[in-house]
């Protein structure tokens, strides 16, 4: 388990044990692993050199672990990033290299659930500017919910756009996983209907599932590197989140006419949200979710929810 951290597997064993109770002679801790009295002590040294344990007299103690092993986890995450953005730079110049050498290789074709959706966890891992994502119901290889990539991508400053389908926001827990992403950061929309699922990394890179393989009846998915292909899949998201109505789940503070909760309901609506989820996100009933749509219209003088949804976009509200 602590191999990570530079320690062998006998090593591990004999922290533990000193760990377990607080401190030992070599003779104590062969007698609990089984093994050779000068085996304990060879480890012992080893523990000794890397300062994970001290010597006193004939008794060997161990370090707290927090601190012992604590520089050593940064060490390895430190370690870990590096290497993580040595592979982000290979691999751009590797797709640099093939879009100027070889036209046939601009698309590759990524097969099978887990393989789609480490490719889009590194779609994400490697964006530096913004990432733009049709969310179609029923995800083929990963549900939003998993998608943690996406925050931390929004921690390092990156933008997201996401255009979500309506019939998306009825499944379980998909309104409030799109607020954490607003609360994070992203912007939201939803439509209807979308055409395709679609990423595409800073207008570079794009990741299209396609039909399943034929075969194996296994997903796959279009990996289209930087070209006028990818060009056209921007143009395409952009003509969609035009159309698309703002989700603005969590309210906004300011001078609108309407309270936090009046504003999620609104942009829920507008987007095509039904009452029951509506209501189940607000934590009120359906009946008090048609109460407030009625007190709605009659403040935007509207006679039904179409008009009441003209309104809103007329006013400004969801501004």
């Amino acid at each position: 388990m602590l191999e990570a951290l530079g320690l062998t597997a006998d090593e591990e064993r004999v922290f533990r044990v000193l760990v377990d109770g607080y401190r030992a002679i070599p003779a104590d801790v062969a007698a609990r692993l089984g093994i050779a009295a000068a085996e304990a002590e060879r480890v012992l040294g080893a523990l000794v050199t890397k300062r994970l344990v001290s010597r006193t007299g004939e008794h060997y103690v161990p370090a707290p672990p927090d601190v012992s092993l604590g520089p050593l986890l940064l060490q390895g995450q430190s370690e870990l990033e590096r290497a993580r953005a040595a592979v982000t730079e290979l691999a751009e110049q590797y797709r640099g290299n093939v879009r100027r050498r070889d036209p046939s290789r601009l698309v590759e074709v990524v097969t099978g659930a887990e393989a789609i959706r480490q490719q889009a966890l590194s779609l994400q891992r490697d964006a530096r500017e913004e990432v733009l994502w049709f969310c179609r119901e029923a995800p083929i290889a990963m549900a939003a919910s998993e998608n943690d990539e996406e925050f931390r991508a929004l921690g390092r400053g990156v933008r997201f756009r996401v255009l979500y389908e309506t019939a998306l926001l009825e499944e379980p827990g998909a309104v409030a996983g799109v607020a954490e992403g607003i609360r994070r950061g992203e912007r939201a929309r939803t439509i209807a209907k979308l055409p395709v699922r679609l990423a595409v990394a800073d207008r570079a890179i794009a990741l299209c599932p396609l039909a399943d393989d034929e075969t194996t009846g296994e997903p796959t998915a279009a990996l289209v590197l930087g070209s006028s292909l990818v060009t056209g899949l921007v143009a395409l998201f952009e003509s969609y989140w035009e159309r698309a109505s703002p989700l603005r789940i969590d309210g906004a503070p300011g001078d609108a006419p309407l309270t936090a909760d009046e504003r999620r309901l609104l942009s829920l609506l507008v987007g095509g949200v039904s009452d029951k989820s509506i209501a189940k996100h607000l934590g009120i009933s359906p009946r008090t979710v048609q109460r407030r749509l009625q007190d709605l219209m009659q403040r935007a003088d509207a006679s039904s929810r179409m008009q009441l949804a003209w309104q809103v976009a007329k006013l400004g509200w969801l501004d």
